[in-house]
């Protein structure tokens, strides 16, 4: 009896740690990610601190991306894409080369139209400085070339899951209504603004202090900046 409910315990934990979102750092944006201080991550500038976001330029980047995963499950997508991914810097590419580990991990999210339809999932790796002339190329995977690109940011702490994303979205969008920045979003994006988005995230699912998630929103702008 006491082991199966030791067990029952144990289950129980690790039920919460891959599904609850604990909020262990504050939602709010202009927090370096402690793990950038020993991993390597794409260089940016903030341009813009709002309430509750923050505007950063990023210079153009190589990233490594896989095919889109349909899913109903980002949690289940993105650790499909990250296997992928983590198979790839191990060596299984076309020069069999080890590739250093980079943050954050990103999943492109293009939203169903229905709550029990599949959304479309692109899970990336930033690839680091010396491998980004010559990427080695993999199966199953292509190379995402980023011109420079705007983006609108909000971060938040915890694990992701499935729930706290789409609310941390709507809340970014909801922070930039009626900005300059959110009609340069509708201008570089059209229709689809305000459905597609990108979760990054710094941490390995082991790391359960100081993790921190951040939405964004990639746009253009036309003519420079605008203020």
């Amino acid at each position: 009896m006491a082991a199966a409910l030791g067990m029952l315990k144990l289950s129980l934990l690790l039920n919460l740690l891959s599904n609850a979102n604990l909020n262990l750092w504050p939602k709010n944006v202009g927090i370096f990610p402690p793990t950038c201080s020993h991993i390597e991550c794409p260089d940016y500038q903030v341009i813009h601190a709002g309430d509750g976001f923050e505007i950063r330029s990023y210079n153009s980047s190589v990233w490594m991306s896989t095919a889109p995963l349909p899913d109903i499950s980002l949690v289940e997508a993105t650790r499909t894409g990250f296997l992928l991914l983590f198979d790839y810097i191990q060596g299984n590419n076309k020069y069999e080369e080890k590739i250093e580990m980079t943050g954050p991990v990103i999943t492109e999210i293009s939203p169903s139209d229905g709550p029990f339809c599949e959304s479309s999932f692109t899970v990336s790796f930033y690839v680091p400085k010396a491998n980004q002339a010559n990427p080695p190329p993999a199966v199953g995977l292509h190379i995402q070339e980023w011109k420079p690109t705007y983006v609108a940011v909000r971060q938040f702490g915890g694990f992701v899951s499935n729930f706290n994303v789409g609310e941390e979205a709507a809340a970014l969008q909801a922070s930039i209504v009626d900005t300059v920045w959110s009609a340069a979003i509708e201008r570089s994006h059209g229709a689809d603004s305000a459905t597609s988005y990108v979760v990054a995230q710094y941490n390995s699912p082991f790391e359960f202090d100081n993790r921190v998630n951040e939405i964004w929103i990639p746009f253009d702008i036309e003519n420079g900046l605008v203020m």
